[in-house]
């Protein structure tokens, strides 16, 4: 085996015959290398991890030595080309309030993958045709997103209702109401949060979580510094309680402010697609969904994810996309230092969203992950307490 070593700050022009392998943070190199996996063992824990490339990056973790570049292009790996594969969208009563969510796969683990903050279920859009293959996928969209209910925020009174106690509660109810068994959470962004508290909340019920550049939340009442504080509460008072904030909403729910964020948030700008602007657009514009936009930016209460962390039973893999402008990569590291936390995984040149950026990389990722993890009953049914 010919390999070479750099170190972590160096990189390889992407038409470079061999292909930088990305480490872990623990391991600190870049390992250049062309091997067959059949002729190596492989470490604990990792033997099911499929191979898998990115724009000419082949993506490592701190579980394995060696992951051997394969041949499939990003087309291949995300395309559904099996005319069996039909992914329907239902609504379910939740509580009174209508949840619109997707599924498709008739067999395997469940996995309930989890959008991020103004997302959708269509978010997922490129992953569930594709993990439908082996599991059951059920993408939901979380009330006040997507085309499920959004009810006013202020007709709860002093009360918040758009937490992630809320949308913790209604990910397990899911699980218990229409998966009727245990599941895996697939998250992204804020998502990641409403995993981990999920998770908490309802042990039985989680088999594991991934974490897609799991938002930081650096608005938190206890991440401002003490001089910003007074200047934050009062903007966010401005915007939730006059008019500035319709007005600061209609302004970025237009098809080009939409392109413009998307653009900052993903590094290879060629997935921000007329489709993927529309799919995020258009449920932004029905009735009630500047309310949920305007409450959620000014929430700044509820847990952090290393409060969460230490809390969960389950396994839990992290994946960072190291081009993410909003949740810094040397930020996020400090959280794979948790006991529950078994890898870390870094995805070159992929920004905040990284299943719908790099599926290639996150499909992959998640069919191993479970894989270490499902056990061989996959339709055990849950207990209703939660």
């Amino acid at each position: 085996m010919a390999s070479t070593t750099t170190t972590a700050s160096s990189t390889l022009p992407l038409s470079k015959p061999d292909f930088p392998v990305l480490s872990s943070p623990r391991n600190k190199k870049l390992i250049v290398c062309r091997i067959h996996l059949q002729q190596y063992p492989t470490p604990r824990r990792i033997s099911n991890l499929r191979r898998f490339n990115s724009n000419g990056f082949v993506a490592f973790s701190r579980l394995n030595d060696q992951i051997e570049e394969n041949g499939l292009s990003t087309q291949d790996m995300v395309s559904n080309n099996d005319p069996g594969i039909e992914v329907q969208s239902r609504i379910w009563n939740w509580r009174g309030y209508s949840i619109r969510y997707q599924y498709s796969g008739n067999s395997g683990p469940a996995l309930v993958l989890v959008h991020g903050f103004g997302a959708n279920s269509d978010h997922w859009r490129k992953n569930i045709p594709v993990l439908a293959k082996s599991h059951r996928v059920y993408s939901i969209d979380l009330i006040g997103y997507g085309y499920s209910d959004k009810p006013n925020p202020r007709q709860f009174g002093d009360n918040l209702f758009y937490t992630f106690e809320t949308w913790a509660t209604q990910l397990n109810e899911f699980c218990i109401d229409v998966i009727k068994d245990e599941a895996f959470f697939i998250c992204n962004s804020i998502g990641g949060l409403v995993g981990l508290q999920a998770a908490v909340m309802a042990p039985q019920i989680c088999k594991g979580i991934i974490l897609l550049n799991i938002s930081l939340r650096m608005l938190h009442i206890k991440k401002q510094p003490w001089f910003g504080k007074p200047l934050i509460r009062s903007f966010q008072n401005l915007l939730r309680n006059t008019a500035l904030g319709k007005y600061f909403y209609k302004s970025v729910a237009t098809p080009d402010s939409v392109r413009s964020i998307l653009c900052q948030c993903y590094h290879d700008t060629s997935q921000v697609t007329e489709e993927l602007v529309q799919k995020i657009l258009n449920p932004g514009l029905e009735p009630g969904a500047a309310d949920v936009f305007l409450e959620f930016i000014c929430y700044s209460a509820g847990p952090l994810p290393e409060e969460l962390l230490p809390q969960v039973k389950c396994p839990i893999l992290i994946a960072w996309g190291d081009k993410d402008p909003w949740e810094p990569l040397e930020l996020g590291r400090n959280y794979e230092n948790f006991d529950s936390v078994e890898d870390f995984i870094v995805l070159p040149n992929v920004g905040h969203c990284p299943q719908d950026e790099a599926p290639h990389l996150v499909n992959p990722l998640v069919e191993s992950f479970v894989a270490r993890h499902a056990t061989p009953s996959t339709s055990t049914s849950v207990s209703t307490t939660i």
